[in-house]
């Protein structure tokens, strides 16, 4: 994609698509950006830029929410993942992406579709550390395999029916482990290329208004439509998934 071309202007909107909607809702950048990404993009082009763009843009809302922090409910889900990342990365190359890929969206539209229309329930919020580590290793695992690097955990803190800061303090610095992890791995594999790196410098402009725009927004939003966003994000990607 050499110079002003349409395939460079649908890498940008896209990339500012993707901030913008993981600024207001902590997740889904990648879902957002691949789906137009890959129409320009090679897989392997997309999921090394999948990493580096969320990881920047997790790593940004988290220290926006730094405050909100609560260590002693992060470290289960951490260690699962820095477990549950290797596994994934290693079926890469044996899994069937398809059937993966199918597997996951209709988990994502069956459970979307259930919490929004079942009445809000909360679950125990105070769970064994054993409980919260084997969804952090799930989370890893399909991070490793798909680039989803936080939709396990998010499912499991909207069931557990947490305010919104504490979902977005739980969720998110569970994914920026996920990608940090997935980073060193996919480096070690020679994944990254100059034209991936030139795409990255160009895109970071993009990546930072998006993400400020949308944590902009995130502030003036409250509880029950922070849910709402977060279920028709996981019905979308759900679907999205699917086809």
């Amino acid at each position: 994609m050499d110079g002003i071309t349409i395939e460079l202007t649908l890498f940008l909107t896209a990339t500012f698509a993707g901030a913008f909607v993981a600024g207001l809702s902590g997740f889904a950048f990648g879902l957002v950006a691949a789906s137009l990404w890959l129409y320009v993009l090679t897989p392997l082009q997309s999921a090394s830029l999948i990493v580096g763009f969320g990881l920047l843009v997790q790593g940004y809302s988290v220290w926006k929410l730094r405050s909100a922090l609560d260590w002693r409910r992060l470290w289960p889900f951490m260690i699962g993942a820095v477990v549950g990342v290797p596994v994934g990365v290693s079926l890469l190359t044996s899994a069937d992406p398809k059937s993966v890929r199918i597997a996951v969206g209709a988990i994502l539209v069956v459970y979307s579709l259930y919490a929004f229309f079942r009445p809000k329930l909360k679950v125990a919020t105070i769970v064994p550390p054993a409980a919260d580590m084997t969804i952090g290793f799930v989370n890893g695992l399909l991070g490793g395999l798909t680039g989803l690097a936080g939709i396990i955990v998010t499912i499991w803190c909207n069931l557990c029916g947490l305010p919104k800061d504490v979902q977005r303090a739980t969720f998110q610095p569970v994914a920026v482990v996920v990608f940090a992890t997935a980073a060193l791995f996919l480096g070690a594999k020679g994944a990254l290329t100059f034209e991936t790196a030139k795409l990255f410098a160009l895109g970071l402009p993009f990546l930072f208004a998006g993400t400020w725009l949308g944590l902009k927004l995130f502030g003036r939003i409250d509880e029950a439509m922070f849910r709402k966003i977060v279920l028709a994000l996981l019905f979308v990607s759900g679907v999205a998934l699917l086809f």
